[in-house]
């Protein structure tokens, strides 16, 4: 294994309420814990570790493979999850409109066929085509697979016969998850679903 791995290895971070903000490298990570601005989250029991529990903790269990950091003092499993110790916010709530924002507010699919080709065979429609006065923008702008705009072409989508799946709006910054699924870890599935921490619980 390249010895730099575990120290890019991404770890979630969680602001000080227990939400997914971020993820950062393991190697920022542990210089926050070591800073005092954050604690090592156990993803199994929820319990909080500084560097030095942490050590203990990792020399006690055997199911951290080789996401192992070792210095002449210290032997650390790389953590999974990270809780920020003063940070409160979610970050920015104002989202640029931008390519990348685009495909993740549409899941990078087609918003005529539903189809998932994959980014190079997606393309970005104008609803109401520039060419008959349609600005860009959130409310203006979905993906659309290159049959689709083709057929499309530079007519409406009830000229077109089109439906759309869903209106296009401008995202709040909740709806963006601030965790590309490409990143994700399976210990991350309690700190990242949405319907755990919002159902009502039984009184």
């Amino acid at each position: 294994m390249n010895a730099l791995a575990p120290l890019m290895r991404p770890v979630l971070t969680l602001n000080r309420h227990w939400q997914a903000v971020q993820t950062t490298p393991a190697v920022n990570a542990i210089a926050l814990v070591m800073k005092g601005s954050a604690v090592i989250i156990d993803p199994e029991t929820w319990a909080e570790h500084t560097i030095r529990t942490w050590a203990d903790a990792s020399a006690a269990r055997d199911r951290f493979g080789d996401a192992v950091l070792r210095t002449p003092r210290l032997t650390l499993a790389v953590p999974d999850v990270i809780r920020l110790t003063r940070y409160d916010r979610l970050g920015s709530r104002e989202l640029v409109f931008s390519r990348r924002n685009l495909y993740r507010r549409d899941r990078h699919t087609c918003q005529y066929c539903g189809a998932q080709p994959g980014p190079g065979e997606l393309t970005i429609d104008h609803v109401v085509p520039k060419s008959r006065g349609g600005a860009g923008g959130w409310t203006n702008c979905v993906l659309a697979c290159v049959a689709c705009n083709a057929r499309k072409a530079n007519r409406t989508p009830a000229e077109a016969g089109m439906a759309l799946r869903r209106a296009p709006r401008k995202p709040s910054g909740s709806v963006l998850d601030p965790v590309p699924p490409a990143q994700r870890r399976l210990s991350w599935g309690q700190f990242l679903a949405k319907a755990y921490w919002e159902v009502e619980l039984e009184t």
